[in-house]
């Protein structure tokens, strides 16, 4: 088992500097987001103990983790299963604009519940939370030891993460989206059997923070 998971939120977009839900759209990095990459990348750099490093198959992602797996020659593996929360019809929308279209659906939203968001096409939280978690769990079994670096997006991450801690799938609203290229690192508690099989160390580290285990 790999002892380790780094979890990356990708770099700045268009969309998140405008406020817009990105959501399944492959929308790239912008220039801002292409140098916080970097950033990471070079953080990341001295940790030999990274063995893999795997992302959502979405633009933005990828070029976050290439920007990590360079230092460490070796290839990014993409995996669906990391994509981000597929939005459907809010998808390139503002807040602002989802809250007048859509009031209910939006009103359910910011609650933090599901159901209910069939209307607009709203991936459940518990259905991204499963596919994430399955995924490192996976990855965790494939190596028999070291750091695994983990590339997606901020809502995929935030219910992923509670799944994996054992607080829930998708219930759980303890864990806010982490920043642009901040990072989460979970230490691998026992076999991938069962919920809480991580232990969160910590949570939006900063693209320059250049900690070495």
């Amino acid at each position: 088992m790999a002892s380790r998971l780094i979890l990356v939120r990708h770099g700045q977009t268009d969309y998140n500097f405008s406020g817009r839900i990105q959501g399944a759209s492959d929308i790239p990095l912008n220039d801002t987001g292409l140098a916080q990459a970097c950033t990471v990348g070079e953080a990341l750099a001295k940790d030999e103990s990274i063995v893999a490093v795997y992302s959502s198959p979405l633009g933005r992602a990828k070029s976050t983790a290439e920007a990590i797996a360079t230092h460490h020659g070796i290839e990014v593996v993409p995996d669906a299963r990391l994509r981000e929360r597929g939005f459907g019809d809010w998808e390139g929308l503002t807040r602002d604009e989802i809250e007048k279209g859509w009031p209910f659906e939006f009103a359910l939203w910011r609650a933090g519940v599901s159901s209910g968001l069939e209307k607009a096409r709203v991936e459940h939280r518990a259905d991204v939370a499963r596919r994430f978690d399955g995924a490192c769990r996976e990855f965790s079994a494939r190596h028999e030891s070291g750091t695994v670096v983990v590339v997606a997006h901020g809502a995929a991450i935030s219910l992923g993460l509670a799944a994996m801690i054992g607080a829930g799938e998708g219930d759980f609203r303890g864990l806010a989206s982490m920043d642009n290229c901040h990072r989460a690192v979970v230490e691998v508690m026992r076999r991938s059997e069962g919920a809480g099989w991580v232990r969160l160390t910590s949570l939006n580290l900063p693209p320059n923070f250049a900690a070495v285990r």
